[in-house]
């Protein structure tokens, strides 16, 4: 059977990147992500629920992270999850943890008119769409349907 082990998520940092080496010598860095959904609470009004991810960089994205990257920042990431297990060394339970393993990293505008990170924001990235709740395609009133439908 086939399978498929994909993430995409947008979100904010809740820390300063950590950066690290291996032995070896390569870069990672590990990053906690903020991720904000807004629900309804039942009683007509609206609450904010947050999700907390950890995130593992790795090779250049590490360092870049590390060096351009701050506590709030928003990040784009697409990547796979991992499960990592081990012994707990007080207990000596065995204990695991999901976490999401970055392919790919691209930094957000910070909205204080500074740079967004690796590449320029393109025309409908620099919108707000990237943080705006719904599933509204666009602005109310951008839809105007036709009664001729030709099928």
């Amino acid at each position: 059977m086939a399978s498929l082990n994909k993430v995409m998520l947008l979100g904010n940092l809740t820390r300063d990147p950590e950066l690290r080496h291996t032995p070896k010598g390569s870069a990672v860095t590990d990053l906690g992500l903020a991720l904000n959904r807004r629900v309804q609470d039942g009683n007509g009004g609206w609450k904010e629920e947050v999700t907390f991810v950890d995130v593992t960089v790795w090779g250049n994205s590490a360092e870049n992270a590390h060096k351009y990257l701050s506590k709030g920042r928003g990040v784009f990431v697409e990547g796979r999850l991992q499960m990592d297990t081990w012994d707990d060394k007080e207990t000596g339970k065995k204990r695991s943890k999901l976490k999401v393993v970055a392919d790919n990293l691209q930094f957000l505008p910070d909205g204080k008119g500074g740079g967004g990170g690796s590449r320029p924001a393109s025309s409908n990235e620099s919108s707000g769409g990237a943080g705006s709740q719904g599933g509204s395609a666009g602005p109310a009133g951008d839809f105007e349907e036709e009664d001729d439908i030709p099928f």
